[in-house]
């Protein structure tokens, strides 16, 4: 079977230090059949210097400029020129190893339209890596393995946002990049698994994800916890709230008391429970907190778990089992 065309779609600020890099890596695909839609977004370093001397010396790179500004429009900018049967996204401070083009192409052409080519990803950094994105590569990876990243969704984002492929008729069908909405990576996750495209299983690593102080997801407004909860909550409303169950949260710390908030300012009816003995009876929100033994008298329920703890969720993962309820039906872990 021929090679169908990639298009790589690359939103790139200020990452001159990285870029050489990330675009070799490209260039020493196994794979030829693809072009790299490179989008600078008003950088004030010498990424497009860079970007330029890259594209000169290989056509299927090529040196836009955002027609906006941020990642969104970026990518919008990118996609209006892209011309692949398939489709993906790279990050200017990345590397991909030298077969991920291949191996991605070849998942996608054998399972088909309507599904999502995915691989492993391997974070690395001159510092180190801290123990919360080794938490997040390794609970994401194991995820990829079994092609069940949609089984968690509302945990954190399960599809890595420089390390997936889809066909270009099925990011159509998803609105590709068309909302303006942030954190950009998860909403599309969301509408992924909003149009039923299903994940390929993958067990190799195909992308290294740089994490370094100034990387955008850890200095943009637009990727803090509250946006992540926000879309969330308006994702879980439309694909997974059941009306004629009593909606509960389990858990009051931060995040349990900001889902509250967002609730209550949506005016949708919930009950909210905690393990907290200090706080249990308390009125926050003009909800009483209630113990957990409460759910005992609640057959009819959908409950969101804001609760972080690893060990706690294993507890609360089996009490729903234990009582006959089923994940991503009756109990959502939200983080």
């Amino acid at each position: 079977m021929s090679e169908l065309k990639v298009s790589i779609v690359i939103p790139a600020k200020n990452t001159a230090e990285f870029l050489p890099e990330c675009l070799e890596s490209i260039l020493s695909q196994s794979y030829s059949n693809w072009e790299a839609l490179v989008v600078d977004d008003d950088s004030t370093d010498n990424s497009v210097q860079i970007i330029s001397d890259f594209a000169k010396k290989d056509h299927r790179i090529r040196l836009l400029t955002n027609s906006g500004t941020g990642i969104i429009d970026a990518l919008k900018t990118a996609y209006v020129v892209a011309n692949g049967k398939l489709i993906t996204r790279m990050d200017s401070d990345d590397i991909m190893t030298s077969d991920k083009l291949l191996k991605m192409s070849t998942m996608l052409k054998k399972y088909g339209p309507g599904h999502v080519a995915l691989g492993l990803v391997k974070y690395f950094s001159k510092g180190g890596i801290k123990d919360g994105y080794k938490r997040y590569e390794k609970w994401l990876n194991s995820l990829t393995k079994k092609g069940l990243n949609f089984t968690e969704i509302y945990k954190e984002c399960v599809i890595p946002s420089p390390c997936w492929m889809v066909f270009t008729s099925d990011f159509e069908r998803c609105k590709g990049f068309i909302p303006n909405t942030y954190p950009e990576d998860y909403d599309l996750a969301f509408r992924f698994f909003k149009y039923g495209l299903k994940c390929i299983p993958c067990n190799e690593v195909f992308h290294y994800w740089r994490d370094y102080a100034i990387r955008t997801s850890r200095t943009s407004e637009h990727y803090a916890e509250n946006s992540f909860l926000e879309l969330k909550l308006n994702y879980f409303m439309e694909l997974s709230y059941d009306p004629s169950k009593t909606l509960i949260i389990w858990g009051a710390g931060t995040k349990g008391k900001k889902m509250a908030k967002l609730l209550s300012k949506a005016t949708i009816p919930f009950e909210w429970i905690c393990d907290n003995p200090k706080k249990i009876g308390k009125t926050i929100y003009g909800k009483i907190l209630l113990p957990f033994e409460s759910l005992s008298e609640m057959e009819n329920y959908q409950s969101i778990i804001t609760v972080a703890n690893h060990e706690a969720q294993e507890v609360i993962k089996t009490y729903f089992e234990t009582h006959q309820k089923k994940a991503m039906k009756d109990y959502f872990f939200f983080c």
